[in-house]
């Protein structure tokens, strides 16, 4: 069993720049595929960004990728998420989420694929 605690959300302007952490407890996260989804009011959870094999590989939301970066510390037994250049449109609930499967690329992109979730934290940008 995983547990997964998000912090780092708040309140900032675009151009801004956040970063994001989810501490785990549990089990080592060096073992598990790794994403961060977010979800709008109104909309569903969509994927943001995933880390995944030996090689800690990642994949990126075409929405994110060149102003997003998802990284994990072994040591620490976290995953982060450093947010630059936001835009109001990344307003959301962003979820950390660890799978106990192998994934790559596309294949890390599904909610259905992940089996331990975060509670979220908030982040909220003004235009």
């Amino acid at each position: 069993q995983v547990q997964l605690v998000e912090s780092g959300g708040g309140l900032v302007q675009a151009g801004d720049s956040l970063r994001l952490s989810c501490a785990a407890s549990g089990r080592p996260l060096s073992t598990y595929p790794l994403a961060w989804f977010r979800q709008a009011p109104g909309k569903e959870r969509e994927f943001v960004a995933a880390v995944y094999s030996i090689e800690d590989t990642t994949y990126y939301a075409n929405s994110v990728k060149g102003r997003f970066t998802i990284s994990r510390s072994v040591v620490e037994n976290m995953v982060f998420l450093q947010m630059n250049s936001l835009k109001p449109e990344d307003t959301a609930v962003y979820y950390c989420a660890a799978s106990r499967r192998y994934c790559s690329g596309s294949g890390c992109d599904d909610v259905s694929f992940f089996d331990y979730w975060g509670q979220g934290t908030q982040v909220t940008v003004s235009s």
